[in-house]
């Protein structure tokens, strides 16, 4: 029941919003909308599960490993704590989808996530399981496992979250030469999911821009947007095809 509150939460806050500051003009229902429905609500019960009980796993073995080094870190300030997890989850982030593009089979199971052709804020959804489990994995569990404080995690875990939606939407919000290397914004990251050729495996930051700036997989020229998005295969376009896929190196 809270997967589904939580959805119909951002619905009411981003569908607005859309609307208001468009981005590009499409409609609200745009096309397999329903298919993103199916994947926000089970992967929120799949991979939230499976990711709490793999947490609360390896969390209990840091406590019993590392309990020096979790106790320095907890009593570091909150605001240092929380730059510090920014940083290492953003890292993990990065490292986990660059090689969702740079490995074979990795890349069937990312793919799903690149299929969409209309970008809002619902498509933040769309990923394989698997997919979300590997990335989040690469995220959380250092942070989990260094034993940061419950404020910090929770504020960082507050903004990953509306993070992934705002970085899909359909809204125009450009941050300016000031902040558009250090905060992901949807200008950011709708180039990760353009055809263009030049932006073809840039952007993998979810938060922290500047990774990519550092680490040579920047782009987003100034002044100019993606003229369409989604994979140069058709994919079929339900939930349960998209599933299996991966595992069917014939089907598309």
């Amino acid at each position: 029941m809270e997967i589904l509150k939580t959805l119909l939460l951002t619905a009411i806050i981003f569908i607005p919003l859309e609307r208001i500051l468009t981005l590009r003009t499409q409609k609200i229902f745009r096309r397999h909308w329903l298919n993103d429905i199916i994947y926000s609500v089970a992967n929120g019960y799949v991979v939230g599960g499976t990711l709490a009980f793999s947490i609360v796993g390896v969390t209990f073995a840091a406590n019993l490993w590392l309990p020096g080094l979790r106790s320095a870190v907890s009593f570091q300030p909150v605001w240092l704590q929380f730059i510090e997890i920014m940083f290492l989850a953003d890292l993990g982030t990065y490292l986990a989808h660059r090689a969702m593009h740079a490995v074979p089979f990795l890349w069937r199971i990312h793919k799903i996530h690149h299929s969409v052709e209309d970008l809002d804020w619902l498509a933040g959804a769309r990923f394989h399981p698997l997919d979300s489990l590997i990335t989040k994995s690469a995220s959380f569990v250092p942070v989990f496992v260094l034993g940061f404080s419950a404020g910090a995690l929770g504020a960082f875990l507050l903004l990953y979250m509306w993070q992934s939606w705002l970085g899909h939407s359909n809204v125009s919000l450009r941050l300016g030469p000031g902040l558009r290397w250090l905060l992901a914004s949807p200008e950011f990251h709708h180039w990760h999911h353009s055809k263009d050729l030049a932006a073809r495996d840039k952007n993998f930051a979810g938060q922290l821009p500047f990774l990519d700036l550092v680490l040579g997989t920047a782009y987003m020229p100034a002044g100019e947007r993606p003229k369409s998005f989604g994979i140069d295969d058709p994919m079929r376009q339900n939930y349960l095809s998209q599933l299996v896929m991966p595992f069917r190196p014939d089907d598309k």
